[in-house]
């Protein structure tokens, strides 16, 4: 039956409201005008639109394009993550999106593929290879490279790129992990100035692969790959340059695993060579790792600094940290120090709120469906989780949503020092997604971003040239457009 009046109708015996908020519409064309507006602040906008419906959810629709739903309703997300999370897979529409980057790779497939992948994955993030990790590639990273760099610009009093140095940090740290490469080695160990064409590669593919999701009409990007002209030439060059370069690291591997009889295989690259796996397959997967490690750490890190300069006292309390954690000992950051670090966790996480590496995610209904607050899903529809618009959601944060406050992360804010943190719901921050596709890599990630950000300020102050508002810029992964230009000063009183 229908309940005419209020909108809302009976659907398999399920309630929903046939009421829809989001941008404008018009007949044929949609949203298209609005969307077209927005182009260049379609965070800002979401999220406007997502304050002013009641339950979170909007529904957007333009020529095109899939109809998509966007939601920063925590039940929402947590259906669709979990709940019913095999009604919700990637789907086609977005794998055509980064089929030609990710291949068949971990985070682009569903099903049993998925799976497969997961629980191969799943061996290379143990507690031992964590500890591991930490004790080797990162500390070498650190002390041989990015401190040594920072202090050359510090003795210089050059204006660096921090966004830049940590970037290529991480794609360091992530080969390092994957590949068992370092693609910083050079004659000159102490620094960081050797950028692997691979990187470049990654990062132009990275970008066009993205922007053809934002592209006001659906179908343009798929014209130009069809005619390869433009942006769609440039993404098959740059996947061409990766794709070679990848295979010949995977031949290499072979050879030295064959000549070391398996021994010193620790690495990802490795794992999959001697699991059996054909070239491609392996070549598409540690592709997927590449990019999932390559700038989410380096972006969140990148704001938490930022965010740091303006707030002395709360720079200041982590300095505390770091002190009383390392106790005196040079080498202090080991791995049950770093876990003892929750200020620093907190910091990181509230910025990664304000920030997130990954600014949404998108899911594609198998059949029809009804989410939570009552929102009508259609077979084939496109359904995004909003983590940026979340994290600046009154209902989920409170009025002070837009301020930086690590103390919201405790369970008594008064007590931040050996102060316990709030088990907070991963669908209200699902940063690192949720549900049975939650991020592998978490842990590594908190204690990556944990021991460089100790590191840094353990010796040094980043003080920004500039006092601009610097502009979140969502691709594949978040980024601050133009860098985060930065002066190095000593610590005060060092």
């Amino acid at each position: 039956f229908v309940f005419y009046g209020g909108g809302v109708h009976v659907h398999s015996n399920k309630l929903y409201s046939t009421s829809r908020y989001g941008p404008p519409s018009h007949p044929l064309i949609g949203c298209l005008i609005a969307f077209y507006e927005n182009r260049y602040r379609l965070l800002d906008w979401y999220t406007d639109l997502l304050a002013q419906s009641p339950t979170q959810t909007i529904v957007v629709e333009r020529l095109g394009a899939p109809r998509t739903i966007v939601t920063a309703n925590p039940e929402n997300v947590e259906y669709m993550l979990k709940t019913n999370f095999n009604n919700f897979p990637k789907g086609k529409p977005f794998t055509e999106l980064l089929g030609d980057l990710l291949g068949s790779g971990i985070f682009n497939v569903d099903g049993k593929s998925w799976r497969t992948q997961r629980k191969l994955a799943s061996h290379g993030f143990t507690t031992n290879s964590l500890r591991e990790f930490v004790v080797t590639a990162l500390e070498e990273e650190v002390e041989t490279r990015l401190l040594p760099t920072l202090e050359k610009a510090m003795e210089s009093n050059e204006v660096i790129d921090l966004q830049d140095l940590l970037r290529r940090f991480a794609f360091n740290i992530v080969c390092k992990f994957s590949l068992g490469i370092d693609p910083g080695s050079s004659n000159d160990t102490t620094s960081m100035q050797l950028i692997h064409p691979l990187a470049k590669a990654f990062d132009m593919a990275a970008m066009i692969s993205a922007r053809r999701g934002a592209e006001p009409v659906f179908l343009v990007w798929k014209i130009k790959r069809y005619l390869n002209i433009s942006s769609e030439r440039e993404l098959k060059e740059e996947i061409d340059h990766i794709h070679e370069a990848i295979m010949e690291i995977i031949k290499n591997k072979k050879k030295a695993i064959n000549e070391e009889k398996g021994e010193n295989a620790s690495d990802l690259l490795a794992q999959l060579i001697l699991a059996g796996h054909d070239e491609d397959y392996i070549r598409d997967m540690v592709i997927s790792f590449i990019m999932a490690g390559k700038d989410t750490t380096s972006a969140a890190m990148t704001w938490l600094f930022w965010l740091l300069s303006l707030h002395p006292h709360i720079e200041n309390n982590l300095r505390k940290e770091v002190t009383r954690v390392s106790n005196g000992n040079e080498r202090f950051l080991d791995y049950e120090r770093l876990k003892e670090m929750e200020f620093s966790k907190a910091c990181l996480c509230e910025a990664m709120r304000l920030y997130p590496p990954v600014a949404w995610d998108s899911k594609y209904a198998g059949v029809d469906d009804i989410l939570p607050d009552g929102t009508l899903v259609r077979a084939g529809d496109r359904v995004t989780y909003f983590p940026y618009g979340m994290g600046r959601m009154e209902s989920l944060w409170g009025k002070d949503r837009l301020e930086f406050k690590p103390d919201r992360w405790f369970i008594e804010p008064d007590k931040e020092e050996n102060g316990e943190l709030k088990n907070v719901c991963p669908y209200k921050f699902p940063v690192f997604q949720a549900g049975p596709r939650v991020c592998l890599g978490k842990d590594m990630a908190f204690l990556q971003m944990k021991y460089v950000v100790a590191s840094v300020l353990n010796r040094f102050e980043i003080r920004p040239v500039g006092s601009d508002q610097p502009v979140f810029v969502p691709l594949l992964t978040a980024h601050m457009a133009g860098g985060l230009k930065v002066r190095v000063q000593p610590r005060s009183g060092t």
